[in-house]
């Protein structure tokens, strides 16, 4: 499959121009920036947050009753999500005011016995947004040292950067079309992504740039040996996703992890995004930069 898919970008790559190329990653990278931007202005926040970002109440109890059973009986409350987790019902909430928050609690609590309750303050939240944006915006600054250090040349290092940005960007509005929530669990799988971005741009701009022989040649390899890469990447988080959401139907035993769905399907839009920002973007900003009369003898030999 992933030999396939290689012979179907390698022929792609060839029978287009760089302009061609640079097209449709670029026209997708705008409408995502389009969707984050609208999401901005309406809610103040590109992305959906979570109970760790803007705060909330997080309820476990012991109970026969569904998840959806409960989701109605509590719908007067600011509920978000009802999950099973073996025999416990999670139940997630959003920021109530002190008096709705005590008449939930005492609710819960004359209704059920083991009851679990974690809260999360609004203040915290906003403490913790802060800390994700500097943890994207250090991991990012950190990334392009590294690549300018590598290459020392500036068209390639700002390729690899731009194609990370596309993907980080590209996954974050997916995750707002999905209704995808931002946690500390898909942050962690937005931070994987510069990761997996820039080993694929490495991989290609390595080849291409420091490798002998014509420049068709070498995107050539490159494509046949990250696309093997990627595919077996996505080979593993699709059995991730598969697991964490259908492998109660077999076994009674296991439930639906949500956080583990939500890393591995954001992990899976963030890759699919690099393959077409590495092997399109990437590769169209390469090859024009390459094939420049002032370069053509030095890289394509």
């Amino acid at each position: 499959m992933a030999t396939g898919l290689a012979e179907i970008l390698d022929n792609f790559v060839k029978s287009h121009n760089d302009r061609q190329l640079l097209a449709l990653p670029l026209a997708i990278l705008a409408v995502a920036l389009i969707i984050l931007l609208v999401s901005f202005v309406r809610t103040g926040s590109p992305v959906n947050l979570g109970m760790d970002f803007q705060g909330g109440t997080q309820i476990s109890i012991e109970t026969t009753d569904s998840p959806a059973v409960l989701e109605k009986m509590y719908s007067s409350y600011p509920i978000s999500d009802a999950r099973q987790s073996g025999s416990r019902v999670i139940m997630d909430f959003g920021v109530m005011d002190s008096n709705k928050q005590d008449q939930l609690e005492k609710d819960i609590m004359s209704r059920y016995s083991n009851v679990q309750i974690q809260q999360v303050g609004p203040t915290y939240g906003k403490t913790l947004q802060v800390q994700a944006i500097e943890a994207l915006v250090i991991s990012f600054i950190g990334m392009a040292i590294v690549v300018f250090l590598l290459f020392r040349t500036f068209v390639p290092s700002f390729a690899v950067i731009l194609s990370a940005f596309s993907d980080i960007i590209i996954a974050a509005a997916f995750m707002k079309v999905a209704g995808i929530e931002l946690s500390l669990g898909t942050l962690a799988a937005l931070l994987m992504l510069i990761g997996f971005s820039v080993d694929s741009d490495i991989l290609l701009t390595n080849k291409v740039l420091k490798r002998r022989g014509t420049v068709e040649d070498k995107v050539s390899k490159a494509i046949h040996t990250g696309i093997t890469m990627t595919s077996t990447a996505l080979a593993a988080l699709a059995s991730m996703y598969i697991v964490s959401n259908f492998s109660y139907l077999f076994m009674s035993s296991f439930t639906q992890i949500t956080l583990l769905s939500q890393i591995s399907i954001v992990l899976i839009a963030g890759l699919i995004a690099d393959m077409m920002n590495t092997w399109l973007l990437n590769t169209g900003i390469l090859r024009w930069y390459v094939m420049k009369p002032e370069f053509r003898g030095r890289y394509n030999r």
